[in-house]
């Protein structure tokens, strides 16, 4: 699945060419993607984009009085492309813009979603209970500590609960816990306050590295010019499972947590 990092690359690599643009043209090849597309989306033509954000891993585009809500799911992937660039198979729905180009989406999974959004978009039900942005300055090492007081479930689920925190997959989660010497299956409320410093480091310093590289270009990914990120070349424990450990050599250790395959390693994470 996109994750934040492949989230905002796409958002920083289409906002220039979006923000300002009108859309003189929709057009909508399937609605049942994992919500069906509402029939609002139909009648954009006419109207500006004026913004793009992200809250997690959903992108939120301000077109005139309203909200475009848009999900990438499991395997989807927003493209400009010129407009008379040949549709792909699973090429869904596209935005016309008056400057020639299209924005396409591809899902060969059909779990993403295009949501129209009256009022504010942060109280829809897919944002309001949402917890802080891992980058951000609400999501700090003694926010960690306090919240994950009295929590039986393992560190990396606690993690990777969207009303803990924002935006951190099974990609990153792995990376995180190997750079803080944390083991994944470790119960959260056991963490000590010096552990909980070294996991938000971990955390931000393993997203601002696949920030810098362009995401990950596991799977489907690609970013909104069609272009793979490249920070599956640093990764030390996802995929790895019993290969050599790049600090102790020993070969690393491949579970199931939460129905997630996980790799640590017995030596290096405590």
């Amino acid at each position: 699945m996109p994750e934040l990092p492949e989230v905002e690359t796409t958002r920083r690599g289409l906002v220039d060419a979006l923000v300002g643009q009108r859309i003189h043209a929709v057009k909508i090849r399937r609605r049942d993607l994992r919500f069906p597309i509402p029939e609002q989306v139909d009648r954009l033509a006419g109207t500006r984009i004026s913004d793009l954000q992200r809250r997690g891993k959903y992108l939120i585009a301000a077109v005139d009085g309203a909200h475009l809500l848009i999900h990438l799911g499991m395997s989807g992937s927003l493209r400009l492309v010129a407009e008379d660039d040949p549709w792909r198979t699973h090429d869904h729905w596209s935005l016309s813009l008056a400057n020639g180009r299209q924005l396409r989406y591809h899902d060969p999974r059909r779990f993403g979603c295009l949501l129209w959004l009256d009022g504010d978009p942060l109280q829809h039900a897919l944002l309001a209970r949402l917890g802080p942005e891992p980058l951000g300055s609400d999501f700090h090492p003694a926010y960690l500590y306090r919240h994950s007081r009295g929590r039986s479930v393992s560190i990396k689920s606690f993690i990777m609960d969207a009303q803990v925190v924002v935006g951190i997959g099974n990609i990153y989660a792995q990376e995180a816990l190997f750079q803080a010497r944390i083991r994944p299956q470790r119960v959260a409320g056991s963490l000590s306050r010096g552990a909980c410093e070294r996991l938000h480091q971990a955390l931000c310093d393993q997203l601002e590295s696949a920030l810098r590289a362009g995401g990950s270009s596991l799977r489907d990914y690609v970013n909104g010019q069609g272009e793979p990120g490249y920070f599956q070349l640093s990764l030390a424990v996802y995929g790895r499972g019993g290969q050599a450990c790049m600090l102790c050599q020993r070969p690393l250790q491949s579970i199931r947590l939460n129905g997630r395959s996980t790799v640590y390693c017995r030596h290096c994470q405590r």
